[in-house]
């Protein structure tokens, strides 16, 4: 669970950044230029990291495993703190302080017990505080480090993120602890939303330290938190509203997979789009999709003569669309004609090794199969991964999973935490396609109509009951988070 602020709507995305430690590191060092001292900082963070001790248990014997570097420097400030206030504490120092450093400085406040760095010592804790390694960590941990919070059988409080956690990635360097609380400062950073990061930190706090958010312009971040408030929903249908206003879905129907489309029109009736169609291969999958939703308009044969009409801007490929089907020699057709195009599933597949067959698209949404078949392996970095692949085809790539990444092709970035576990069953990709196809047709630009689908597709499954959910149950709770989006 994340513990941040989540602002108006109407509010500048800068309370939603989220910061690479190299970012973050840009923003202490313009705060402390701009006259706020490096240890006052250390002192807030400090004080943070203590207040979210003591609502994590009533005072019991605490170590503090400290490392070198800044991260060690708030656990010192904590570890004071915590003994002011009648907690048992004692500091365990993996190494000491770079001499005239804010953590050396910190560290000569602490007057309370040291202890060895051990396993034996961990072990015995009622409660333990990881300020080892901050988000910065570039190297793997291993030996004493690995072996002592290893041995660790109480509550562990992470300082800034569990010490092998990277920040930038969420990536475990080596070994990392599992975490019942984390405390981070100023702005989350990517490795607190994409896994196993956010797993591993356990329920995140983010504390104000009094970093100014005047630093941001200085650093340009390009990644967000996929909440609202990153993005505006269109205006809710009003009176002189018509169908026609609200744009038209076309989708691509295959022969065997009818339930993949149908269940992607189902998605985009409800999440707005005036008119909905299924454009079917011929006349036997015709009549399948014929037995489904009466709203939906079905239609066979070739796309041409739609292609005709302007009307029917945004067109969806994929769902239940076999890559044999030759569904590429299509996309060309309809970016050729100056369509709006969500390819999805097959139609992703069916460009394997070849994104430069994507080009056009609006959004690509692939799991991380269909991905890797495309682009090449995803690697230890999700965000950069998804960046390519937008920078090669022109096109918002929306990487799928438990943390969802949208990637713009000017590389904007935006992660996404709210997918709940039972989304991860067959249908639930249709439904999203139909979602954002329907966010598309009703005017919103490809990047934010991305980011608002998966949002709303999480949000709605969150609704939903888990137990026994299916694909289908997710309608029933789309209108609830459409609401939630608009009144956040």
């Amino acid at each position: 669970m994340i513990v941040a602020p989540r602002p108006p709507v109407d509010a500048a995305p800068d309370a939603l950044t989220l910061l690479t430690p190299a970012e973050m590191a840009r923003a202490d060092s313009a705060a402390i230029a701009a006259g706020i001292a490096g240890i006052t900082l250390m002192e807030a963070a400090g004080r943070a990291v203590a207040m979210a001790a003591s609502g994590m248990t009533p005072p019991v014997p605490t170590l503090v495993l400290a490392g070198p570097g800044n991260n060690g420097g708030d656990g010192y400030v904590a570890a004071r703190l915590l003994e002011q206030w009648g907690w048992p504490v004692a500091v365990a120092a993996l190494a000491p302080p770079r001499a005239g450093s804010d953590a050396a400085l910190a560290a000569a406040r602490w007057r309370g017990p040291m202890a060895e760095f051990t396993p034996v010592r961990a072990a015995r804790a009622g409660l333990v505080i990881d300020a080892v390694f901050g988000a910065g960590l570039a190297r793997p941990v291993e030996g004493i480090v690995v072996e002592t919070l290893a041995a660790v059988r109480a509550p562990l409080l992470a300082v800034d993120v569990p010490s092998g956690v990277d920040g930038a990635t969420g990536a475990a360097l080596g070994h990392a602890p599992q975490a019942t609380r984390t405390v981070t400062f100023f702005r989350l950073k990517p490795g607190h939303l994409l896994l196993p990061g956010r797993t591993l930190c356990g329920d995140t706090i983010l504390a104000d330290i009094g970093l100014p958010a005047s630093v941001l312009p200085g650093i340009a971040p390009r990644c967000w938190r996929n909440v609202p408030g990153l993005w505006r929903l269109p205006p809710a249908p009003g009176a002189a509203s018509h169908k026609y206003a609200r744009g038209h879905v076309t989708i691509l129907g295959g022969t065997a997979m009818t339930g993949a489309a149908r269940l992607a029109a189902a998605a985009a009736h409800r999440a707005g789009a005036g008119l909905v169609s299924i454009l079917a291969p011929d006349g036997a999958a015709a009549a399948a999709y014929r037995a489904g939703d009466p709203a939906t308009m079905v239609l066979e044969g070739d796309p041409a003569p739609l292609l005709a009409d302007a009307r029917r801007e945004v067109w969806l490929a994929g769902p239940g669309l076999p890559p044999a089907a030759g569904p590429r020699a299509v996309l060309a057709r309809l970016v050729a004609a100056g369509r709006k195009v969500l390819a999805d599933a097959g139609a992703v597949a069916a460009c394997a090794g070849d994104p430069a067959a994507l080009r056009g698209c609006a959004v690509l949404t692939p799991h991380a199969g269909e991905f890797a078949r495309v682009f090449g392996a995803i690697g230890p970095d999700k965000p950069a991964a998804a960046r390519r692949a937008a920078a090669a085809t022109g096109a918002v790539v929306l990487l799928k999973g438990a943390d969802t990444v949208i990637a713009a092709p000017d590389g904007r970035t935006a992660i996404n935490a709210n997918a709940p576990s039972w989304l991860a069953t067959g249908g639930t990709g249709d439904l999203l396609a139909g979602i954002i196809a329907a966010l598309l047709a009703q005017g919103m630009d490809a990047f934010a109509a991305a980011c608002a689908g998966t949002w709303l597709h999480g949000e709605a499954a969150r609704r939903a009951p888990g137990e026994g959910f299916v694909a289908a149950d997710l309608l029933n709770f789309l209108s609830e988070a459409l609401s939630a989006a608009r009144n956040d």
